[in-house]
C-alpha cells in the first residue's frame, strides 16, 4: 500500500490557496483518516513570476499542464482553475495517464460530465466534484449516499450566493438592483462580469448536476428553463411581501409520473418557508423524498475555505479508494431515460403584475380571459398608479399549467385595457 499520495494542483487562486491551507493545517487529521500522507508535488499557474505561498519547498510551479498530467509520480489531479474547453482537454489527458480527478468546476461537469465519467471508467479512475454545487454544503454526497435508498421527488434551492446577496439587500435596504450589484462587486461577492450569476446560468448548471444525480436521468443544461433577476424591481419585492411572500432566485427540479421539469427563476415563497430566510451569500437546498419527507441543507455556498473543504473531502474519498483498491467503481450510469415533462403538465401558481386602464369593466375583461383557460385566483390587489388614468394590478393564481398561462398572457397583451405586463413570477406554496 502507498504511504504517500502525490497530488498535482491545477490553479492557485482563492480556492487553490484554500486547498493548500487545509492540507497543511489538517495534515495529521487527514493522515489519520486515510492512512497515508498527502504531498502536492506540482502546481499549474498562468504566471510563473508571481510570488506564491507554496505548501513545501519541494513543490514546483509550472505553466505547462503536461508537466502534471504526464508525471508518473502524480496520483491525483485537483482542478480549481475553472474554464471548460481547455480544462476538459487537460483532464481527459490526465485520465488517459491514469490520474484520479477532483474538481470544483460546475460548468465542466454540467456540460461534459458524461464524457469525463466515461473516460474515468475506461481507465479505472475516480472523478469527484462535491465543490461544484453549493460550495461547502455536502449536497452531492448526501444525494448519492445519504438519500440513495429513497426516491427523490423534488429539489428546490438557493444555489447562487451572488443573486441571493443582491435580493436580500434589495429587500432589507430598499436599494435598486444596479446599486446593490455594484456593492456586491466591490465586496467580491459578484464578478466583474456578473452575467452567469444574475441571468441564472450559474444556478442552471448546478441544477443540471443535481437533476442528473437526484433523478438518475441524463439531463443537459438545455433542459433547464432559465430566467434571471435583471427585471426584478423593488415594486415586486414590496408587493410580494404585502401578499405574504418573499422573492428568491430558486432552482426547482420536480419528478412525477408525467416526467421531470427543471427551472431556475425568481419565485415567490411564503414568508414562513425556510428558504425565505436564507439571506446574503448563503445557499440552501430543500430535498423531498418519498421515504424521508423533507430535508434541508444549509451553509456557505462559496468562499475560500468552504469550497476548499469540499475539495479536500473529495480528495480524502479518493485516497480511501486508492488504499482499498476500489477506484473507478463509484460512478453509476443514469438508470432511466430522460423524460422531460410537457408544458401542459407543468403546474404552479403564478404572480402577475400589470398596469391597466382605470375604467369600468376592466377587471371583468381580464378575468374572462383567464376563465377561458380555467385559471382562478388566490389573491388580487389594486393600487393607484403614477398616471391618473391607470391602475396597478397584482394577482396570484391557483395552480395552472405553463402552457395555459402562456396562452392567457398572450391574449392579455392584446387587450386595450392592458397598458403593459410588468412581471410574471412563479409562486411556491399552497394549491
Amino acid at each position: 500500500m502507498k504511504q504517500t499520495i502525490t497530488v498535482g494542483l491545477l490553479g492557485l487562486g482563492t480556492v487553490g490557496g484554500g486547498v493548500i491551507e487545509i492540507l497543511r493545517d489538517h495534515k495529521e487529521r487527514i493522515q489519520h483518516k486515510t492512512g497515508c500522507d498527502v504531498t502536492i508535488k506540482s502546481v499549474l499557474v498562468s504566471d510563473l513570476s508571481k510570488t506564491r505561498d507554496l505548501p513545501t519547498s519541494s513543490t514546483t510551479l509550472t505553466d505547462q499542464y503536461e508537466d502534471i498530467t504526464r508525471d508518473p509520480e502524480i496520483d491525483v489531479i485537483v482542478e480549481v482553475m475553472g474554464g471548460i474547453d481547455h480544462t476538459l482537454t487537460i483532464l481527459l489527458e490526465a485520465i488517459e495517464h491514469g490520474k484520479h480527478i477532483v474538481t470544483a468546476n460546475k460548468d465542466l461537469i454540467a456540460q461534459h460530465g458524461a464524457e469525463l465519467f466515461d473516460a474515468c471508467q475506461k481507465r479505472n479512475c475516480d472523478l469527484y466534484y462535491e465543490a461544484s454545487v453549493a460550495g461547502g454544503i455536502p449536497i452531492i454526497r448526501s444525494i448519492l449516499d445519504g438519500l440513495s435508498s429513497d426516491r427523490i421527488r423534488k429539489m428546490m434551492g438557493i444555489v447562487n450566493g451572488t443573486t441571493n446577496y443582491i435580493m436580500t439587500k434589495m429587500s432589507q435596504d430598499g436599494a435598486d438592483f444596479d446599486s446593490i450589484l455594484k456593492e456586491a462587486q466591490d465586496l467580491g461577492f459578484a464578478e466583474a462580469d456578473p452575467t452567469a450569476d444574475v441571468d441564472g446560468l450559474d444556478a442552471a448548471r448546478k441544477m443540471t448536476i443535481l437533476s442528473i444525480l437526484g433523478f438518475s436521468m441524463p439531463f443537459n443544461l438545455e433542459d433547464v428553463e432559465v430566467k434571471g433577476i435583471r427585471g426584478l424591481s423593488l415594486s415586486d419585492i414590496k408587493y410580494a411581501e404585502e401578499l405574504g411572500y418573499r422573492i428568491k432566485l430558486i432552482g426547482i427540479a420536480e419528478n412525477d409520473d408525467s416526467g421531470v421539469s427543471v427551472s431556475v427563476e425568481p419565485a415567490l415563497l411564503p414568508i414562513h418557508h425556510p428558504l425565505s430566510n436564507v439571506n446574503d451569500e448563503f445557499n440552501a437546498v430543500y430535498v423531498y423524498g418519498d421515504a424521508v419527507g423533507e430535508t434541508m441543507f444549509y451553509g456557505p455556498g462559496a468562499g475560500k475555505l468552504p469550497t476548499a473543504t469540499a475539495v479536500v473531502s473529495d480528495l480524502i474519498a479518493v485516497l480511501k479508494n486508492i488504499r482499498l483498491g476500489t477506484t473507478g467503481t463509484a460512478y453509476v450510469q443514469p438508470q432511466f431515460p430522460k423524460q422531460v415533462k410537457p408544458k401542459s403538465e407543468q403546474l404552479s401558481k403564478k404572480y402577475i403584475r400589470l398596469h391597466v386602464l382605470d375604467r369600468a369593466g376592466m377587471l371583468n375583461e381580464i378575468t374572462q380571459i383567464f376563465a377561458q383557460y380555467d385559471i382562478s385566483f388566490d389573491q388580487i390587489i389594486q393600487r393607484s398608479s403614477d398616471n391618473e388614468d391607470e391602475r396597478e394590478l397584482m394577482m396570484v393564481t391557483h395552480k395552472v399549467s405553463e402552457e395555459d398561462f402562456a396562452k392567457a398572457s398572450h391574449e392579455l397583451e392584446q387587450l386595450h385595457s392592458i397598458r403593459h405586463i410588468d412581471s410574471i413570477f412563479r409562486v411556491e406554496g399552497g394549491d
